[in-house]
This record gives structure tokens, sequence and C-alpha cells, in this order.
């Protein structure tokens, strides 16, 4: 079959793209002049009066084209309009590929056929295009920089500061636009890539979908004959028709796709195809780049595998990387990348010309976590760190999180109490520090170093906070997901977390093989040879824990990471919440000033994340009998037992926890209700606690004071109120739940939430910012220091500074009463916005559920944004009532409370059959769910759909 030249077009009209954009550009490539398409945003800057002060410089793979790049060129445009710099966009389509010049071919595409444009020949092919172009604008560091005789800087900035080209790629283009900015490092300023590959490990096999296109006859009919390769990578993204229908119209027919069959013939699968050596060169190429990087990834892509992530993080360790959890190998068509990097590149490259250099000033959002222990400061929290040093009244530095468990080496006394072991296990202080600290050191020997990841497959015990601190005593990094989150959670929130290791019982170790999570692994206790050979597993704790101690382990900074903490995945797939060694002793510090808790203290921990803490904070830990991913399992007899074996004055639940604790009370004989009634303290975290929950808990507990604190995975204690407090609330009701105020050393202000349900840019505090319907914003040591791999995340959440200070959006509104106290409403994704404004769904649910009729409710929006309907859902447990409508007595009832108290309407309610709730707190309701129930019902679906 032959294919004849035809020269470059402009493409027909298509949706989404501005003709404008097209031009068609004659380059002198090595192998003779071409004409090229490209998507060019220059003559569209300057219509509007704006001269281009920093140029990108995009690059497309197989088998799309420059379409690609829509998104980021109107995102570009726009943001040049509204006052930043001011971006150009050149994004070349490769010859024989979009609407740039097909070449004369004489046969179909073969991996080793002369027909094919190798990796070399396209790399020669973007620098003959974007050269000429790169010239055009004065100060643009073009033409290698003798052309406007540009000063660079090095290696310790950008190339031109005053102009800098940054390059990005996706698929094969890729690896081939961070191969032409590594050879062009004089005056490249930074590099970026979409879902990509350098390196094909000769251990993994190709990946399934390559393997099949690739094998003998079926390259050039499924790439060339036919559209099926186009079309397969089409439904790879969630595409309008219209949309998979102009990617697909530069390649029409056979005669237009011979460059897709061609760009697939040039994978270098092994070391004889003839671009394996290019690779191999562009691959160290890369390895050399140090100008800043980011990296934006779709995981559920099916060619480029997690595999290759990894390998591009460690050629380019300074990348800052932001993940779309969901997203598949057309990210930018599922996602909004295009903001993600025009965000980067304005805090990269401001628009003052002030370069942030490397270190504390690099990037006030840095997420990156791969390099905590190289950058010091590379965390959010960095400008928080600075300021407070710089304050005199800043509470000075906490000690090391295993400070205690050192001083208390030859302590004898109770450590720690585990009920989850049969019988229960006790092991004395010396033990713990003897044990930790063999770990430690086969750790060590084993190949564990400082900043690697180790994933924790281990319910709360002893076995696990040996293992914790044995890994915090070296600088490894403990990875933490719920088991509540389920093996498909568990896997997203390892795989995205990318451990090195992993520790673990037989399920956590068996989810691990299934599901094939990245990690060499160390099981708990010895296995058997079969079994160890089937789990991968190299060693075990109990083999480690006969290590001799080593003279001296490392020693992790304040600023190293030392724990990713998964969040609930209640609102969206589970984050990595970062912490450092800073953040958990400030945490450790927290609970010590603000509850007194001394050391020698009882506690009773049945919320996992504090069961670790008792080693930091020299308190006797005692794990209860209970499920850790089912709080309702913990029951008065278990808690009392463990009360009674670690001497406790203090307890740590959740409200599921002590709902049922309370329910189960009177199975209490005389001994264990005498332990109860010894018990000073209580605490309880992860929903804020009804009075009429802390009134049945104080009748467990008859002497406690009985604490709300009010936190997330992201900061664990930011707000307090005791009984007594919401005891005060409740005589002077307001919208919501109370939950206290700010704790000593947390810094609270507002951003107030608008018509459309935003919150705002800026933050108020004191007086002005009382009664309003607002996002709460955070500060304190203790808090998270970024999102793991979530640099856009971080950035959104730690965007604001005030006094010096960093703040972190907790996604929570909610508003402070004249009394200082704060009131949750709800999340900010769940606010309704009715014609009348943005209505907090919490604080209609506290009206609603004041009724004796209802067990609990969610209030939800139906309707467009800005004009919905007010909906409340009742729960059909713990209620006699059925699913479907309301009775009418209780509908009118609600409706005029509602009415009476705040003015609005509720224009249903509704009864559910079964309310969705997070597995971790079994208490924080899927609002979203719900929504969606009730719309299909109020559109005459059937009731009795599932939630």
């Amino acid at each position: 079959m032959r294919f004849p030249a035809r020269p470059a077009q402009a493409p027909p009209k298509l949706p989404e793209w501005d003709p404008a954009w097209s031009r068609i550009v004659e380059a002198t490539t090595p192998e003779g002049p071409r004409s090229f398409h490209v998507l060019d945003t220059l003559e569209v800057l300057r219509a509007e009066g704006l001269e281009p002060s920093g140029t990108i410089l995009a690059l497309h793979g197989n088998p799309t084209w420059s379409y690609l790049w829509r998104h980021l060129a109107r995102a570009t445009v726009d943001a040049a309009r509204s006052g930043g710099r001011v971006w150009r966009l050149i994004a070349p389509d490769h010859l024989d590929m979009g609407f740039s010049e097909r070449l004369d071919h004489e046969s179909l595409p073969t991996p080793h056929g002369a027909e094919v444009r190798r990796m070399s020949q396209r790399i020669d092919d973007f620098d003959a295009v974007v050269t000429p172009l790169l010239a055009e604008v004065a100060g643009s560091a073009a033409a290698r920089d003798a052309a406007v005789g540009a000063e660079t800087t090095g290696h310790d900035g950008p190339a031109n500061v005053e102009h800098p080209v940054v390059t990005i790629g996706h698929d094969w283009g890729g690896v081939l636009s961070l191969g032409w900015a590594a050879r062009n490092t004089d005056f490249v300023s930074a590099a970026i890539s979409l879902n990509t590959a350098v390196h094909q490990p000769e251990d993994a096999p190709i990946p399934a979908p390559l393997r099949a296109t690739l094998a003998g006859p079926i390259l050039p009919t499924a790439t060339v004959a036919t559209d099926g390769f186009l079309r397969v990578t089409m439904s790879l993204g969630d595409l309008d028709p219209a949309i998979k229908d102009a990617f697909r119209s530069p390649y029409e027919n056979a005669s237009r796709r011979h460059g897709i069959g061609g760009f697939v013939a040039d994978i270098p699968v092994d070391e004889n195809h003839p671009s394996f050596s290019e690779l191999q060169r562009i691959g160290a190429d890369i390895a050399a780049f140090d100008a800043p990087a980011l990296l934006v990834w779709g995981p559920k892509d099916p060619v480029f595998l997690e595999r290759y992530l990894r390998d591009l993080r460690q050629r380019l360790p300074q990348a800052d990387v932001h993940r779309f959890e969901l997203g598949s190998h057309l990210v930018s068509e599922d996602y909004d990348v295009a903001g993600v990097v025009t965000d980067w590149l304005e805090a990269r490259f401001p628009t003052d010309g002030a370069f942030p250099t490397d270190g504390a000033g690099a990037n006030p959002a840095d997420t990156s976590g791969e390099n905590a222990a190289a950058a010091d400061t590379s965390g959010e929290n960095a400008a928080a760190e600075n300021a407070a040093a710089e304050d005199a009244t800043a509470a000075p530095p906490a000690r090391g999180v295993t400070a205690i468990l050192d001083a208390r080496r030859d302590d004898e006394t109770v450590a720690s109490v585990d009920f989850s072991q049969n019988p229960a296990q006790q092991i004395t202080w010396r033990h713990l520090w003897h044990v930790s600290t063999s770990i430690a050191g086969g750790l060590l020997e084993l190949g564990v170093r400082p900043g690697d990841r180790v994933s924790m497959l281990v319910p709360p015990g002893n076995n696990l906070t040996a293992a914790l601190y044995a890994c915090l005593k070296i600088g490894a990094v403990a990875v933490v997901a719920d088991a509540g989150l389920g093996p498909k959670g568990m896997t997203r929130a390892t795989t995205s977390a990318d451990p090195a290791w992993i520790i673990g019982e037989l399920p956590g170790l068996g989810l691990a093989r299934a599901f094939n999570w990245p990690g060499r692994r160390i099981s708990v206790s010895p296995l058997g040879s079969v079994q160890a050979k089937l789990l991968k597993v190299d060693t075990s704790l109990t083999a480690l824990s006969r290590t001799t101690h080593h003279a001296q382990l490392p020693t992790p900074a304040a600023t190293d990471d030392a724990a990713i903490l998964f969040t609930s995945g209640s609102t969206g797939p589970a984050k990595g919440v970062r912490y450092t060694h800073g953040n958990i002793s400030a945490l450790a510090a927290v609970l010590t000033r603000v509850f007194d808790v001394k050391e020698g203290t009882g506690l009773v921990a049945g919320f996992p994340p504090f069961a670790l803490l008792g080693p930091a904070i020299g308190a006797t830990s005692v794990t209860p009998d209970m499920s850790v991913t089912k709080p309702k399992t913990l029951t008065a007899g278990a808690i009392s037992d463990a009360i009674i074996a670690g001497h406790a004055t203090m307890v740590f639940a959740s409200p599921a926890a002590y709902k049922n604790v309370a329910a189960t009370a009177s199975d209490l004989n005389k001994e264990q209700k005498a332990a109860c009634a010894r018990v000073e303290l209580v605490l309880s975290a992860g929903a804020p606690v009804p009075l009429e929950l802390m009134d049945a808990i104080a009748e467990v507990f008859p002497n406690a004071s009985i604490h709300s604190p009010y936190g997330m995975t992201e900061g664990l204690l930011l707000t307090d109120i005791d009984r007594a407090g919401v005891t005060a609330a409740e005589a002077t009701p307001n919208l919501g739940v109370c939950v206290g105020r700010p704790i000593d050393g947390v810094e609270l202000a507002l951003a107030p939430v608008d018509a459309s349900g935003s919150s705002a840019a800026t933050l108020e505090q004191g007086a002005e910012a009382q009664g309003r319907l607002s996002e709460f914003v955070v500060s304190a040591a203790h808090i998270k220091s970024g999102y793991d791999n979530l640099w856009a995340t971080t950035a959104a959440s730690a965007h604001d500074h005030l006094d010096g200070r960093a703040w972190h959006r907790t996604n929570d509104v909610g508003h402070i009463d004249a009394e200082g106290r704060v009131w949750l409403e709800g999340r900010l994704q769940h606010v309704v916005t009715t014609p009348r404004g943005p209505v907090g769904p919490g604080g209609l649910e506290a009206i609603v559920d004041s009724d004796a009729q209802v067990s609990r409710s969610s209030i939800v929006g139906i309707g467009p944004a800005g004009t919905q309907s007010l909906v409340a859902v009742l729960d059909a447990e713990g209620a006699d009532l059925s699913p479907g409508l309301a009775p009418l007595d209780l509908t009118a009832r609600l409706r005029d409370r509602v009415a009476e108290v705040v003015g609005h309407d509720l224009t249903a309610v509704l009864v559910a059959p079964t309310f969705p709730t997070d597995i971790r707190h079994n208490s924080k309701i899927d609002r979203s769910r719900l929504a969606a129930w009730a719309d299909h019902v109020l559109a005459g679906g059937s009731v009795r759909t599932k939630v």
C-alpha cells in the first residue's frame, strides 16, 4: 500500500477550537523542508495587546494531535487577560500526524521498517519547528540565547527569569519533550509531563494493550488499515462524541493514519529495536535535568502504568507530582489539568519575576514528598514554621517523637496492652524500646533507608506500635491506609504512596499479593517457606527483632516526613496526608498541654490514630478488643476491661463506638463499673457528639470530664468542647453543631461562602467574620505538612497567607457565634445554593434531627446551582418510618420548624431505606449519594433504588 505525501493544512471547524490558534509553519528538518500544523496562541494574545512573557512548548503523543492542548491554550489566554504572566503556547503536530504534512511512504509500518519516523527524528522535527518560533518574541530565551543575547543563570534557577520557556508532553510526546528539554537546559526553565514512559523494566512485560497491537500483522491492521487503535484510545477518556470526532478528524482514512502505525512501530520493546539506544540516551539526559518539573498522572491508564511514574520520579527527584486518582490515559480530558499547569506555573514563575529558588521558598505548596528529607522546607508549612521561629512568644520546639520511649529504655512499668491478642499481650517500656530498636537495626540491615516508605498493614496493637516506632527511629516513613477503605480503596492509596516496603499480617499481605501492591514484604510473624514464597515475603518482624542493636541509628530531622496517613475516603478517593516528625511532636505536645496528659497516664485508645501516640506522650496505651473497621463493635465490657488492664484514666473513641458502649453499659459488673468511675477524661473524635450521647457517656463514666475535640486527618485536634460547653450552646442555639473554641496553638480564620457555593479567596478574622456561613481555615504547628502526590490539592488548601503564616482550608463550613464558638454546618461541596443564598446542610439537619420522630437526617439540594430546592432525607433505620415520602404530619412539622428558624422552605421530606456513611467512623453521612437518590425519587424513580 502506498501513502502519498500531502502538505500541512488547517483543521476544519471543531468544537472548543479557535481557528486563530492554527498556523502552518515551514521548517527545515535534517531531511529537508517540511510543513507543520502548529497550535500557536501568539496571534490571539497580540490581538488583545498582550505580549508574551513566557512560552510553553507542547508535544502530543499517539494518536492525538495538538487538539489535546486546547484547554491549556484557553487557560493560558484567560490567565493573561486576568493579569497573570502572558504565556504563549506553541504545540506542533508531529509529521504524519494531526494536520501536519503527510510523508511519502511505500508500505505499511513495521517496527524495523525504514518507513517509520524514529524518536531521534521526531525530536529533531520538534527542534526545527520551535526554534524559529521562539525567536519571534523578544526576550524569550529564543534562538538558543544567542539570538537575543540573554543571560542564563545555569541550573540554580530558570534559564531566563524574564521569559521562561517550559515544555509539556503527553504519551510518547512526554518522553520526547522531556528529552528535548534535557538537551536544551541552557534556555529551558522547567518541564512538565503527563502520562508517559522512559524505561521498560527487563523483568516486567510490555503492557497488554501494546503487546496486542505490536503483534505481527495486527499492528498495521489496528493502526492504519482500520481506526481501531484510535477508537480504543478515545475510549480511555470521558469524551463527548463531538470531541471524539474532533480527535479523529485528521485520521479519516488509511492514507492519513500511517503516522499512527509508525508511532506504535517505533516503540522500542527490546534492545534490538532501532530506537532502543536513543531511548536509553533520552533517559540518561532526563536524569541529569535538574530544573523544576511537574508530573501529572492518571493512574487508571492501562498502558502507562505505575512503574513508569516510579521511574520518572527517580529520574526527576525534584519533580512535583499531582495524581488524579480516577484519571486514565487521557487525563487532561478527564480533569482540569490545564488549571493545575497554570497554577503550577504561577507558583514557579510569579509575574513579579522573583523566581522561587529551591529550599524554603521553592514552592509554598510543594507536595513532592519523596524529597522531604533532602529539601527540609518543601512543605507548605515552611512559611508558618519560619514565622513561628521569629516569634518570641512561640512555643519551644517539641521533643522528638521517640524521645520519651528512648528515655524510658530501662523502665519496667507497662507501656502497652493489646487486647487484639488472645490472651491480651502486655509489654513494658523496656521491652518496647529493645524490640523497636532491634527492628530498626534489622530494617537498616535489610536495606530500608531514611525516607523510604513503609506501608503498615498491621492492626492497632503492640505489633504495629513496635513496627511504627522502629521506622520513626531510622527516618523511614510509615504509610497508614485504613482497612475500612476496602481492597480497591487500599490499592489506590498504597499505589499512590508507592511504598518501598510493606509490613503486614497475613490478611494485608494477601491483599498486597492479590493486587500486586508495590514494595518488598515483611510479615509480622515467621511464615513457612511455601507461604513466604507465595506472598513474596523476605523476612519477619520476629526475625528482625533479634538484630543486635546498632551503635548509631540515623537521626531524622523535624522537617523530615514521618507518616502518610490516608483520609477516610468519605468525600472522594482517600488522600495521603503528610506529617513530619515536627508535626507529630507538636500533636503529642497538644495532647499533653491541652488535656493535661502526663507521663504514666493510662490511655484506652478505641480511635486508631491515637493508639500510636502513647509512646510519644509517655502514656500507657491500651488497645481494646474491637474491630478497627467497625467502631460499633466496641462494647462497654471491652472498654472497661481495657481500663482495668492499663489502670487507665483517659479514654479515646469515636461517637459510633461510644454509642454502642452506652447501649451495652447494663452488662457491666461491679468491678467494671468501678473501673469506669475512675476515668477522669473521655475524648471523642471523628464526628461531633450530640448532647444526648454525651449524657449517655456520662452515665458510663460518671466522674469524667467529657470532651469532643473537632479535627480531621489533616489536623487531628483543632477545637474542643466539653459537656458543659455543649449544654451552654444548647441554651443559646445556633445553626449546626457546636464544636467549641480553637484549642491553644490553633488560629482560626474564615473564608465566607458566596451565592455560588464557593468560599472567598480572602480570609477574615474577628467580629467581621461572625455569624456568616464560611469555610473554616486553620493554622497550627500540628496540622499536616501537605498532601502526598497531590500538588494542586495542597496548593488549594494552603494558598492563604495571613500574618506571615500558611493556612489550611478545611473544606468544612459553618460559622462563629458572638461567644467565639465554632458551629459546623457541613462540607463545602455539600452547600445548597438556594435562590435566597447558600445553606450549610448541617445547620438545617440539626433542626430536623431535633424532632422526636427523626433518628438522623441529611439536607440535600435538588436542581440547578443557584436555584436549588432544599430536600430533607430521613433515615428509616432507628425510626418508625417507611422508605418514600415522609408522613404528612411529620413533613408539615419539619417544614414549619425550618421556616420558623431560618425562613427557608423544605420542598420535600423523604425517607431513605439506608443511610450511606464512611466506614472509618460510621458517622459521616454521604450527602452526595443521598442527593442522587432523592433526585431519582423526585423524578419518579423507585424509592427502593440503592442509595
